[in-house]
């Protein structure tokens, strides 16, 4: 396979990082998780008490985060799991916003994604990452399917969580993302777009993998 660059974007639960890393395991290309990586320093600044960008970014300097085996590490420290939790969810979209936070993340997410094979799902991946990247999909899917997808994964990892707040929930962050000053969710203008809504994971796989294969035959 040629150097190839895929950019998954969309909003919360639409099924960007479970579909991104079954293209990565099936085409071999590395993957990077982008919400991880903000879901980290919105963690910084709990844990700091702060929303200081000075503050999160220089931890983040000193501490840089790594992935590897399907984990995220913020320095040496093994953060999958409490990322994930609901007060670091309730706080990234903030966190995420801060110009200064979004400049380091894009520096980051750009110099790992300069040599190709790479997979990065988003929600400004196609838009401001990586403008030109080979490929770009816009993954949609209706608030209440994602809702339930968000409550199921909750519970799968043992996190405490109400259906009804995190329909709720999700329709917010889907409002602030989409209206916040830097870097909006919104579909790029070349982004292939994919509704979600009643597919099962396999047949979206397919679908994008069918656009990835288009590409390697041009």
């Amino acid at each position: 396979m040629k150097p190839i660059r895929i950019a998954i974007d969309g909003p919360a639960s639409s099924g960007k990082s479970t579909v991104a890393k079954i293209i990565a395991k099936d085409l071999d290309l590395t993957y990077l998780d982008t919400g991880a990586m903000y879901r980290a320093c919105a963690l910084v600044a709990l844990q700091k008490e702060t929303v200081d960008t000075t503050v999160i970014t220089e931890f983040i300097h000193k501490n840089p985060l790594k992935f590897g085996q399907g984990r995220v590490f913020l320095g040496l420290n093994d953060i999958t799991k409490i990322i994930r939790s609901n007060d670091v969810t309730a706080k990234v979209s903030e966190v995420a916003a801060m110009p200064e936070i979004r400049d380091l993340m894009t520096a980051e997410q750009r110099r790992i994604a300069k040599d190709g094979n790479i997979i990065m799902d988003g929600r400004d991946i196609g838009t401001v990452v990586l403008p030109d990247a080979e490929l770009k999909i816009f993954l949609v899917a209706d608030v209440a399917e994602r809702a339930e997808r968000r409550y199921k994964e909750n519970l799968e990892k043992g996190i405490p969580s109400d259906l009804d707040a995190l329909r709720k929930d999700i329709a917010a962050r889907d409002k602030y993302d989409s209206e916040r000053q830097v870097a909006p969710l919104k579909k790029a203008t070349d982004a292939i777009e994919v509704d979600t809504t009643g597919l099962p994971i396999e047949e979206v796989v397919s679908i994008i993998e069918k656009h990835i294969q288009a590409i390697e035959l041009k």
